[in-house]
């Protein structure tokens, strides 16, 4: 551990100390922590990748916080260039509008904005809109592209900054967000003091259950500090006179819960969703430590099928590349020991090409590298896009190339 980080003692949710660990990867450097080939002699910092289980509440999460100045202030992560994800926030926009019919000019304001693409979908609506984002390089884009945005950190503080300067917001937004702050209770109450009387909260975030039922152990990496569930999240919100109206299960990133919250006593129903949401987690021993620890001896299990696989490779001097070096492939990497198998790496994400992996310092290239090289295998580490990268590049097995999937168990093809 360094002074870059802190490590706590008690639940970031309910701040319950019965405390256990029930999932431990192998500690990484920051998933998104690629070098150039001038910084390669620079040490990087590792950090534990360990979730514990709050038997109190139910909740998961790291206890190992690495600072928000070191996260998130040279974070290039684009919302635009997500797979996926721009439709998501397009009929995100509409279910939320067409929900509350908020009068014209109300004010929607979206926490970790990012480049503005939520908000130029509820701006199309006619509501005024205005983003807070700390990370400069996307907080510019948005500027550029006529979103208001605030470049900081949210608190109590600047709610009543925006309210003073804005007024209230009849929504309010927070996408792949909450599970990444650790005061979630600073958090929260600059919500709730920003929001209308009949205001909304709508959040997005990764959902456990979907996590350990499809093995996404790549997921858990340094931003995702929260692997949240419904139970815990309610209560959570009862703390600060907040009730959450309805909850939905969306496929969007491998499993995503999609909750709306309103402050106690408003005038939206509550849906049947939150209760059976959570007799569903209940039956299910989400809340409990065997999922946790079933998940972790499958993963080991794969682990081990893979290396006996790319080892023997190896060992008859074959060449193997990986594809992919997204943040959640930084977790695979070190988790499956990965570091000395892959002569190279590509991606198709410009920001990443030309440069090195975090840790094994890997280079990066574009996928065009996997003609120019023709490596007798490509690993796909970004195994949920399996499909359309095999697709993409037929070709390549067109001339004699294979393809390894990793998960959800090992396939060459």
């Amino acid at each position: 551990m360094t002074e870059s980080a802190i490590r706590h003692d008690s639940c970031r949710m309910c701040k319950g100390r019965d405390l256990e660990l029930v999932v431990h990867l192998t500690p990484t450097p920051l998933a998104h922590a690629f070098v150039t080939k001038q910084q390669l002699d620079a040490a990087q910092p590792i950090y534990p990748l360990e979730l514990f289980l709050c038997h109190t509440c139910g909740y998961a999460g790291m206890l190992d916080v690495v600072t928000r100045e070191v996260l998130w202030n040279d974070s290039n992560e684009v919302t635009s260039r997500s797979m996926g994800v721009v439709e998501d926030l397009r009929q995100l926009a509409d279910s939320v509008v067409m929900r509350i019919d908020p009068p014209n000019e109300s004010l929607a304001v979206d926490i970790g904005s990012n480049d503005g693409t939520l908000l130029k979908f509820f701006k199309e609506h006619g509501l005024r809109v205005l983003g807070v984002e700390p990370a400069g390089y996307v907080a510019d884009m948005a500027i550029a592209s006529g979103i208001p945005t605030i470049k900081t950190y949210f608190s109590k503080e600047l709610a009543q900054q925006i309210k003073d300067d804005w007024g209230p917001a009849k929504i309010v937004t927070a996408n792949r967000v909450f599970a990444n702050i650790d005061d979630l209770a600073e958090l929260t109450e600059g919500i709730r003091y920003l929001l209308e009387p009949d205001g909304i909260f709508v959040f997005e975030t990764g959902y456990v259950v979907d996590i350990l039922e499809n093995d996404l152990f790549e997921t858990i990496y340094h931003e995702h500090l929260g692997y949240d569930s419904v139970k815990p999240l309610a209560s959570f919100f009862r703390q600060f006179n907040m009730t959450m109206i309805d909850i939905d299960r969306l496929p969007i990133k491998g499993g995503s819960l999609r909750g709306t919250v309103q402050l106690s006593g408003g005038s939206w129903t509550v849906s049947p969703s939150v209760s059976s949401m959570i007799t569903f987690e209940e039956d299910l021993g989400i809340h409990t430590a065997a999922p946790f620890k079933a998940f972790t001896e499958r993963i080991d299990t794969t682990k081990s099928d893979l290396l006996h696989i790319l080892s023997e490779l190896k060992a008859k001097g074959m060449t193997i590349a990986g594809y992919g070096a997204a943040q959640p492939n930084t977790t695979m990497l070190f988790h499956f020991d990965l570091g000395d198998k892959l002569d190279f790496l590509v991606d198709d994400d410009p920001k990443n090409q030309d440069r090195f992996s975090p840790g094994h310092h890997i280079p990066v290239l574009t996928p065009d590298a996997i003609y120019q090289r023709n490596p007798d295998y490509v690993l796909i580490l970004a195994w949920r896009y399996s499909e359309p990268i095999i697709k993409k590049h037929q070709a390549y097995l067109d001339q004699g190339g294979h393809f390894i999937t990793p998960m959800p168990k090992v396939e060459i093809i």
